[in-house]
């Protein structure tokens, strides 16, 4: 198959100069691992302090990773990505929360962004965390098999009520939801919680998403054991397929409390596990819908062969190819280009509360060999093509 990403006009056709010569110093900063560390913390700290720092995050990072502060700011970055044949999928990416109030307002949010993309056709999917809904630590008693006191059953019985509250909405406004996956000593309790809206919701099609993150080696034997419940039990799976976004912390966790490490050994048996988990997907999409979420050139040249080689149409409503905003732009809009279904997650949420996600990207950026490079190379390739075409 010809290199479809390659064509930067195309791209980066809504990024303005300034926008362009932002991006490029900001992929420069990524690029030095030393440099995302340092900045992290001095990040942390001036706003733990309340230094004036806001401002400049904002004007930077924040406004080249998120649509905006609230759902309103987000609405003409929507309308511009989907101009180009670009959804979105709005993301309240606040993170670290422990109240139950906090909890309310953040499925609240997610109800108003059901509305939203009720109303507006360049929202096909909103997404939510489990622990944005509970707290963490519920989740991982509940995976390791632990009872729950009364005070804690009582949180859980919480956070049950509000999964069926969004995804009932979703449900009756037929708007497809992302479950976000999280570590894997909490993700049992978050797994049988999406299994039991896809149940009850997926009778028809595949309304809720669970997530798999194919750098556990356990995943695709869940994703089949999942697969024979489902054909048992007469519910659909919608999936969302990525590699994993918390790689470090969990080999940390399994050496220092002494179990099996749950990733993968290699990057290598990562890949392969995703391709055949995507491979199943599509050797069973009668039953199943996939979300591809992947920055991976390969793994998306692989789910467009498999789609021409099963005659499955460009927009088949089944299949999703997904990136993040401010990310892989060059896979995003050349794909829309040709008529397949795109989504980037577009997350938005108050500057300080929303740094934990825009911290964890960086260091994603500076962990994943190629990424930064290859976006580098594509800002750079575009710059100096506009320049050509100015007059001298």
């Amino acid at each position: 198959m010809e290199n479809l990403f390659d064509n930067t006009e195309v791209a980066l056709a809504l990024k303005s100069d300034s926008e362009l010569e932002r991006a490029l110093f900001l992929f420069e900063m990524i690029k030095r691992e030393p440099l995302v560390k340092i900045g992290a913390a001095i990040t942390k700290f001036a706003l733990k302090v309340h230094l004036p720092v806001e401002g400049l995050i904002r004007s930077t990072v924040f406004d080249h990773f998120c649509g905006g502060v609230t759902e309103d700011d987000c609405l003409s970055v929507i309308d511009k990505m989907y101009s180009k044949n670009v959804r979105a999928v709005l993301d309240y990416s606040v993170e670290a929360k422990e109240e139950e109030e906090q909890f309310d307002l953040a499925m609240h949010k997610i109800l108003k962004t059901v509305e939203y993309a009720r109303k507006n056709k360049g929202i096909p999917f909103i997404v939510f965390k489990p622990t944005g809904f509970g707290r963490f630590e519920i989740y991982q008693k509940l995976s390791e098999g632990k009872k729950l006191n009364a005070e804690e059953q009582v949180e859980w019985n919480k956070i049950t009520n509000r999964y069926d509250q969004v995804c009932g909405k979703a449900y009756e406004y037929n708007v497809p939801i992302l479950i976000d996956a999280e570590e894997s000593w909490m993700q049992d309790a978050a797994d049988e919680l999406a299994e039991s809206m896809m149940v009850k919701y997926n009778r028809e099609t595949s309304i809720v998403f669970n997530t798999l993150q194919l750098y556990r080696h356990d995943r695709f034997d869940y994703l089949k054991q999942l697969y024979q419940r489902a054909t048992e039990g007469g519910f659909k799976i919608g999936m969302k397929l990525v590699r994993g976004a918390y790689l470090e912390k969990e080999r940390e966790r399994a050496i220092k409390i002494g179990y099996q490490d749950p990733i993968c050994l290699d990057k290598n048996k990562t890949d392969t596990l995703f391709n055949k988990a995507l491979n199943y997907m599509i050797e069973n999409l009668e039953n199943m819908s996939i979300f591809l979420g992947t920055h991976n050139e390969e793994s998306t040249y692989l789910l467009l062969q498999s789609m021409q080689k099963h005659k499955l149409a460009k927009n088949d409503n089944r299949i999703w190819f997904g990136q993040l905003f401010g990310m892989s732009d060059h896979i995003s809009y050349n794909l829309a280009n040709l008529g397949y279904n795109v989504a980037k997650y577009l997350p938005y949420g108050p500057v300080k509360d929303v740094m934990p996600y825009l911290l964890r990207r960086a260091e994603e950026n500076t962990s994943v060999a190629g990424q930064t490079s290859r976006e580098l190379f594509l800002i750079k390739r575009e710059i100096k093509r506009r320049k050509l075409l100015k007059p001298i």
